[in-house]
C-alpha cells in the first residue's frame, strides 16, 4: 500500500474512532455535561441524545398481563384481531418513547393474552393508560350558540360539550400527527396529514367553518380546541398554541395511537424494581473490565509489539461497540452483557492466527514485509469460516423472522443481537484496523525482528 493511501485509511480510522468515542462517553462526566446532537437540517429538527439502552432486568419497570375479550371475534379471526392488538400497543409505547419495551402475544385453547414489559415504567396508571385506551377519535365543530345557550354553557360542562357537533371526520382519516419545533419561533406544535379519504372532507370542513372551533375528542372528550384560522385544502395542518414540549408529544401520540380491534382486561400488574439489574450490571462491568485487561496482557506478553498492536485494535472494538449500541438503539439485558463479554475474547482470535502464520513465514526467512502480508492472506480462510460459524449462529438466536421452530425470547434474541454485532466489529477491527496499523509501524516491527535474528544468528555461531 502506498504511502499517500495508507496515510489516508489510517487518519479515517482514528477519525472514526474519535466520533465514536464522543459517543460512547457518558452523558456526563464530573462536571462536562456532553451536549446532545441538536440542530435543524431542511427545516426539520434534528435532536439525538445518545444513551445506553437498558432492559427491564436492568433498570426496571412494569410487567402488565392483558386478557384479550373474543365472545364477540369470529374464531377464524382471533388470531389476526390478537395480532392487530399487539401492533396498535407496540406502536402507542413506541410514539410514547418508551425503549426496550418487549410484547407477546399467547394463547391457549380459547385465552387470548398479551404479555408487555415496559422498562423505566412505574406510574401503574400511565402504562394502563397508555395500552389500554381505545382511543376513538373525532374531529367535531362548535355550533354557533344563543346568549342563553351560552350562560348554559359556561354553568354546564355537558351543555358545552353538547354544542359540538360530528363532522364526520375521524381518527380513520388521520395518516399521521408529529410534534415537532416550528423553525421560526422554536414553540412546540403539532402536525396533522390525512390520508386520501380525509383531505377532500378536511377541506370542505375548513373551507366552510373558518374562525370557527374544530375541536378533538378523544372517547367522547376534547383534548384539544384549535379556532380554524385558514382553509386547508391539502390535508396537512398544523396546531400552534403554548404546547410544552412533553405536551405536544403526548397529543401527538394520543392522536396516532388508533383503537384496539378487541376489547382488552388486565389479569395482572406489578413493578420490576431495579436493585438486582444494578448489582447484576456492576458485576458485570468489573468482568467485562477484568477479561479485557486479561486478553491486553496476554497479547502484550506472548506477543511484544505485536500484541501492542492487537490491544490498539482491541480498545477501537471497545469504542466502536459501545457507540453502535447507542446509535442503533441496542438493548442492553444481563444476557445481551454476556454476549458483549464473550466477543472480546473473540476479537483477537484474527489476531492470534494471523500472528500465527507470521511467525511460520518468519521461521523460513520470509522477509518481515512479506511475511505479514503472506499471514494475513493464509490466515483469511480460518478466519473467514470461523467468522461465518458465528454470524449464522447469532442469526438463529435472534430469528429474525420469526419462526415459531426457534426461540422468540428476547432474552435470547439480545443475546444473539450482542454476538453478532460484535462478531461483525471484532472482524473489521481484527482484520482492517490490524493491517493498517501493522503496515504503519512496518519499518519499526522489521528493524526490530532483524535484530532478534542477529542475536539468535551469534548464539548459534557461539
Amino acid at each position: 500500500m502506498k504511502k499517500k493511501s495508507l496515510a489516508r485509511s489510517l487518519f479515517l480510522v482514528f477519525f472514526l474512532t474519535a466520533i465514536a468515542a464522543f459517543i460512547a462517553l457518558p452523558d456526563k462526566i464530573g462536571n462536562f455535561k456532553k451536549p446532545p446532537i441538536d440542530f435543524y437540517f431542511l427545516g426539520n429538527h434534528v435532536y439525538k441524545n445518545y444513551q445506553l439502552r437498558k432492559g427491564l432486568d436492568i433498570q426496571g419497570g412494569m410487567q402488565v398481563t392483558l386478557a384479550a375479550q373474543m365472545d364477540d371475534i369470529a374464531a377464524e379471526d382471533r388470531a389476526t384481531a390478537l395480532e392487530s392488538a399487539r401492533e396498535i400497543i407496540a406502536k402507542r409505547i413506541d410514539l410514547y418513547g418508551i425503549s426496550e419495551a418487549s410484547i407477546q402475544t399467547s394463547q391457549n385453547g380459547d385465552q387470548y393474552r398479551l404479555i408487555i414489559e415496559l422498562p423505566g415504567v412505574s406510574d401503574q396508571k400511565q402504562a394502563l393508560a397508555l395500552i389500554g385506551q381505545t382511543a376513538q377519535l373525532e374531529f367535531k365543530l362548535q355550533k354557533e350558540l344563543s346568549e342563553e345557550e351560552i350562560s348554559q354553557a359556561t354553568i354546564s360542562a355537558q351543555v358545552w360539550l353538547d354544542s359540538f357537533e360530528s363532522t364526520g371526520l375521524t381518527g380513520k382519516q388521520l395518516k399521521r400527527s408529529l410534534a415537532q419545533l416550528n423553525p421560526q419561533t422554536s414553540k412546540p406544535e403539532i402536525s396533522l396529514e390525512m390520508n386520501a379519504e380525509g383531505r377532500d372532507l378536511f377541506a370542505n370542513v375548513t373551507k366552510n367553518n373558518v374562525n370557527k372551533v374544530l375541536a378533538i375528542f378523544i372517547d367522547g372528550m376534547p383534548i384539544m380546541t384549535p379556532v380554524i384560522s385558514t382553509p386547508i385544502l391539502d390535508g396537512r395542518a398544523v396546531i400552534s398554541g403554548d404546547f410544552t414540549v412533553e405536551e405536544a408529544k403526548k397529543l401527538a401520540i394520543q392522536l396516532n395511537a388508533g383503537a384496539l380491534p378487541v376489547d382488552i382486561q388486565v389479569l395482572e400488574q406489578k413493578t420490576i424494581g431495579a436493585s438486582l439489574g444494578d448489582e447484576s450490571i456492576q458485576k458485570s462491568l468489573v468482568a467485562g473490565l477484568v477479561g479485557l485487561s486479561l486478553v491486553l496482557l496476554f497479547m502484550v506478553l506472548y506477543y511484544g509489539n505485536l500484541g501492542v498492536i492487537a490491544g490498539i485494535s482491541l480498545l477501537i472494538y471497545a469504542i466502536l461497540t459501545i457507540a453502535i449500541y447507542k446509535v442503533l438503539g441496542v438493548v442492553l439485558t444481563l444476557p445481551g452483557i454476556a454476549g458483549l463479554i464473550l466477543t472480546i475474547g473473540m476479537a483477537v482470535d484474527s489476531n492470534i492466527l494471523i500472528f500465527e502464520r507470521m511467525k511460520e513465514e518468519l521461521r523460513v526467512n520470509q522477509p518481515y514485509e512479506r511475511a505479514m502480508e503472506l499471514g494475513f492472506g493464509r490466515a483469511w480462510d480460518s478466519i473467514k469460516d470461523a467468522n461465518v460459524a458465528s454470524i449464522f449462529t447469532a442469526l438463529v438466536l435472534i430469528n429474525p423472522l420469526n419462526f415459531s421452530f426457534l426461540s422468540t425470547s428476547g432474552s435470547v434474541k439480545g443475546f444473539g443481537l450482542t454476538f453478532l454485532l460484535g462478531t461483525l466489529l471484532s472482524l473489521f477491527t481484527g482484520v482492517v484496523v490490524s493491517r493498517l496499523l501493522l503496515r504503519a509501524c512496518l519499518p519499526i516491527l522489521s528493524k526490530q525482528n532483524n535484530k532478534i535474528k542477529d542475536k539468535n544468528h551469534e548464539f548459534n555461531e557461539i
